[in-house]
């Protein structure tokens, strides 16, 4: 048992709620009971577990069973050196090291029904991370950011995931030029969401694979996405509501996209 705050794995851990050091390292952390059974069962990279049992909950023994299965090492700490080590000021008892997954664009599996997603600009932790899990359950696997997107191994955005980010193929930190080139040779129709633009109601979304821009909350999409190639689509809204929260916008874009291609 690790009982000792000047441990070194313990000041690494620690270290690793930083972003430069996380992006050194290549690995994030995982907190909370639930979130580590998620990285277990979507065979997430998870280097090492730490795990507090002072209080013996009950999720520990099956959960034990599966990291001996998988051949993950785990430690048992004392609940001040959990508290050095995690973001959150009340941690659940438990927290993973997990390797990032670097995705590449030839994973994008390109059909007649392919949805990419592309995050541009969003900020908040809270934000990116509902529209994550929210691509996810709406059936929406490739989602590319552009720099200045928050860091979705931010320990904000990973509580917001719920665990979806381990079944996405996500690439960050891609230039809109990029992003537009791949979308151009695959042959992807691209969407932004713009309140200038037509009814997403109105709009065919039934053929051939697309992509849908969502932009930063305030500013919205960046200019880099508003040439003539691309087509801006609209929620239309009543009593005068003049816009609403990112997150949610996106969420009602992707099930309209997939309700029309038959998926929901």
């Amino acid at each position: 048992m690790i009982e000792s705050l000047q441990n070194e794995q313990v000041k690494y851990v620690a270290s690793l709620q930083r972003r430069k050091v996380r992006e050194e390292a290549q690995l994030f952390v995982v907190e909370g009971w639930r979130f580590v059974e998620e990285a277990v069962l979507r065979d997430a990279l998870i280097t090492k577990v730490y795990v507090c049992l002072e209080r013996e909950p009950s999720e520990w023994q099956s959960l034990l069973n599966r990291l001996r299965e998988r051949n993950i090492p785990f430690e048992e700490v004392d609940e001040r050196v959990l508290r050095k080590m995690s973001a959150t000021e009340e941690p659940q008892g438990i927290l993973a090291i997990v390797r990032q997954t670097n995705h590449s664009w030839s994973e994008i599996a390109i059909d007649r029904q392919t949805v990419l997603l592309i995050i541009d600009g969003i900020q908040d932790p809270g934000n990116l991370g509902t529209i994550l899990r929210t691509a996810l359950a709406a059936g929406v696997h490739y989602i590319c950011m552009t720099p200045g997107t928050v860091d979705v191994y931010n320990p904000k955005v990973l509580r917001s995931t719920m665990g979806a980010l381990f079944s996405l193929v996500l690439l960050p930190s891609r230039q809109p030029k990029e992003i537009l080139d791949f979308c151009d040779a695959q042959g992807l129709s691209v969407l932004l969401g713009d309140i200038e633009g037509e009814s997403i109601y109105h709009t065919s979304l039934t053929e051939g694979p697309l992509a849908l821009v969502v932009g930063n909350e305030g500013k919205g999409p960046s200019l880099s996405f508003k040439i003539k190639d691309v087509q801006r689509v609209t929620i239309p809204m009543a009593q005068n509501v003049e816009s609403l929260n990112v997150a949610m916008a996106t969420g009602i874009l992707l099930y309209e996209i997939m309700r029309q291609r038959g998926f929901l």
